[in-house]
């Protein structure tokens, strides 16, 4: 039952957290109502972060499990500090993908949520992302420990993974933010008063120009080189220390 239900909290987030993510296509009319709309949805992402927090930390029950948890948040957290903003490559999704991958689905939501959490913390990097983050990076780790189960072609799915969840990080965390990002009156503006095709038509426009081609390529084409080169050696690694060997 104690398993059922933080199954169903993680699931739960992830839905809540997709609809705040895509708020400016779903829900118009928070922007509608000026800018508290918005404020109020950015207000709601913390909150569903400690909450999931809080549901989860029943499903991680192994004090050995703890405590490589928070031996990985440390070092994602110095990880991300030392190499996030070089030139696109975020090394910390290396980590993230390879521990969720390696200790399962929760355990890596957790460490993607913590581990950003902590490097705001020392980066001095909290902001109203960073919630959103914290959510998204989870989700990356989730989203590893998700994989078929398949040894034999484990490296390959770890790469095509990496690849598309290094492009959907960039596309959601630009979605939420693109209401705020442009000035009301450009061709790729965010409008309460457009359909919803027209509104995403736009954004399309806004995330493949300022992100996609850019940041995100970088970071799925270094990510999964990384991977695909050094992931199975990391991946023994991480295994031995979940067993205690």
């Amino acid at each position: 039952m104690n398993q059922l239900r933080v199954n169903v909290s993680l699931w739960l987030t992830a839905l809540l957290g997709a609809m705040l993510f895509t708020w400016p296509l779903l829900f118009p009319q928070f922007s509608a109502i000026g800018d508290l709309g918005g404020w109020a949805v950015i207000a709601l992402a913390p909150v569903l972060v400690v909450l999931a927090l809080m549901a989860l930390n029943k499903g991680l029950t192994s004090a050995r499990e703890l405590a490589v948890l928070g031996v990985l948040a440390a070092a994602g957290s110095a990880i991300r500090i030392a190499t996030s903003g070089v030139g696109g490559f975020e090394a910390v999704f290396i980590l993230i993908i390879l521990a969720g991958r390696a200790f399962g689905a929760k355990f890596g939501f957790v460490l993607g949520v913590l581990t950003i959490a902590v490097s705001s913390v020392f980066w001095g990097g909290f902001g109203p992302w960073t919630a959103f983050q914290m959510l998204a990076v989870g989700w990356v780790g989730l989203g590893a420990g998700l994989l078929p189960k398949s040894s034999k072609h484990e490296i390959w799915w770890l790469v095509g993974y990496t690849i598309v969840a290094s492009y959907l990080f960039g596309l959601f965390m630009n979605l939420w933010f693109w209401p705020f990002a442009v000035g009301p009156e450009t061709s790729i503006s965010y409008s309460a008063e457009l359909p919803v095709l027209e509104n995403l038509s736009r954004f399309l426009v806004y995330t493949l120009t300022t992100s996609t081609l850019t940041w995100d390529t970088v970071r799925a084409v270094t990510v999964s080189l990384v991977i695909g080169f050094f992931g199975k050696a990391i991946l023994a690694t991480l295994r031995r220390a979940k067993l205690g060997n």
